[in-house]
């Protein structure tokens, strides 16, 4: 059987968490990642059969049941990961609906997954409801999009509208847009509902005042995403106090459309 360490999945997640980390995304110990596995492949780097224990997940989600997981685990600081991924990180299996979750690599201090397990296991629901290539669910906490939170309304269409006019590739990054919640309890079942809901719609969910969502279908376009959102609230931060002189019109980002065979959100340009 392979070395665990040396599953692709695994590298790859813990080069993203450190990256995440240098980008200043992920402070201390906020944000989490997690990533749906395929058995098979799982199967030739772990005994499948050797339960470490059980943890209840405190949700239900029948949808997810006997699906397997690699994810972040709460109060563990990504900085770390690369260190330490078998204290950090943990593969586990969905059982009894989704109520429990069989334990069988990782958080070997004894940990347990993040405490957001439940808002990501419903995003996850929700994205293979409409796209089931999308395997991947990523919160951080970028500064930019944080900070436009606090001054930009948060109307999805204005948002979105917003981003997509501060950089040039926005539309084609995420022609679907962003959807945004007011500020709500994290760690909750309640905002995992409102943020699957939300993950419906689009690949993107801001938390106003909190942080970012986002899903894909792999580690690097879901970075990707956040990525191209930050930088665009990044320019936005630098210019919203200033008068606007020039702007990405409706009528270039049609263009755009064409051009790269992509489709803004119904309803969101003119």
């Amino acid at each position: 059987m392979k070395d665990i360490m040396t599953a692709p999945v695994v590298m790859e997640l813990i080069r993203t968490v450190t990256n995440m980390y240098d980008h200043g995304w992920d402070e201390r110990n906020g944000g989490n990642v997690s990533v749906m596995l395929d058995e098979a492949e799982l199967a030739e780097y772990l005994d499948l059969t050797r339960v470490q224990r059980t943890i209840l997940t405190g949700f239900s989600a029948p949808e997810l049941d006997g699906r397997y997981f690699l994810v972040t685990g709460t109060g563990k600081y990504f900085k770390n990961v690369q260190y330490e991924p078998c204290r950090n990180l943990g593969i586990v299996r969905l059982r009894d609906g989704g109520t429990n979750a069989e334990l069988l690599w990782g958080f070997s201090d004894g940990g347990k997954f993040t405490s957001e397990f439940p808002a990501h296991m419903m995003s996850h629901v929700a994205r293979l409801s409409v796209e089931p290539q999308n395997r991947i669910v990523m919160h951080c906490h970028p500064a930019n999009l944080l900070a436009m939170t606090y001054v930009h309304d948060l109307d999805e269409v204005k948002f979105t509208r917003t981003l997509w006019q501060m950089c040039t590739e926005c539309i084609v990054v995420f022609p679907d847009g962003v959807n945004v919640l007011p500020w709500m309890l994290c760690g909750t079942n309640e905002i995992g509902e409102a943020t699957a809901k939300k993950m419906e719609t689009a690949r993107l969910v801001v938390w106003a005042q909190h942080g970012i969502y986002g899903a894909g279908k792999d580690l690097d376009e879901t970075f990707g995403l956040i990525e191209t959102a930050e930088k665009a609230a990044e320019i936005y931060m630098k210019i919203a106090h200033l008068p606007r002189v020039n702007t990405i019109t409706d009528e270039a980002m049609h263009q755009l459309e064409v051009h790269f065979g992509v489709k803004a959100r119904e309803g969101y340009l003119e």
